[in-house]
Order: structure tokens, then sequence, then C-alpha cells
């Protein structure tokens, strides 16, 4: 079992930037693929970001590709999102997850976290 807890979110003008954080407690951290979803009312969860157990692999979503930067910190069971020239359209809810196997999708993983809101508006 791991806990994940995010934060970091909050309101934030276009062009500007944010860093989330999902602090993990519970089973070795290392062991785990994690990523970052996220999730706007009455649409499906979406996949942004994931890294590898070595942090030597990561994918992103295009539609953040060349803005977000996923990393882990294993020593203190940490896992971030720097989300740099936000657009509105990145407003949403924003969920850190644990998996066993390198994934994108959802129901790939199997632990997540209670979701932090990011809100980009002017």
């Amino acid at each position: 079992q791991v806990q994940l807890v995010e934060s970091g979110g909050g309101l934030v003008q276009p062009g500007g930037s944010l860093r989330l954080s999902c602090a993990a407690s519970g089973r070795t951290f290392s062991n785990y693929v994690l990523g970052w979803f996220r999730q706007v009312s009455g649409a499906e969860r979406e996949f942004v970001a994931a890294i590898s157990r070595t942090g030597s692999v990561t994918n992103f979503a295009d539609s953040v590709k060349g803005r977000f930067t996923i990393s882990r910190d294993d020593a203190k069971n940490t896992l971030y999102l720097q989300m740099n020239r936000l657009k509105d359209e990145d407003t949403a809810i924003y969920y850190c997850a644990a998996a066993r196997t390198y994934s994108w999708y959802p129901n790939s993983y199997a632990f997540w976290g209670q979701g932090t809101q990011v809100t980009v508006s002017s």
C-alpha cells in the first residue's frame, strides 16, 4: 500500500508557473513507476506525465510537452511536476499515482492521491 498526498496547486495567471509535489508514505517509493494525471469536470482522467523507477525514462502528453517536467526524489519520497507557461486549458484537478509497470493509462495505476486543484486564469 502506498499513500500519496499532492500539494502545490492554486490560482495562477496564463504564462505563469507552478510546481506540484506528491509526498508518499507506505511501501518503498523507489519500487514504483509514478505518474501525473488530470481531470476536469465531466471529462475522463487524462495522462499528463510519467517517470520510471530510476527516473531515467519520462513521457509527457503532447499537450504539455516542452512546458512540464516530471521528477522524483526517492530520498524524500516525493514526486514533482514543474509546470511552466501555463495555459487556461491546463486548469484541472491534478492527481499523482503509483504503478508497478510503466504506463500512461490510468487503469494501470493502483494508488492515487486525493488531487490538487490548478486554476489558470487572468
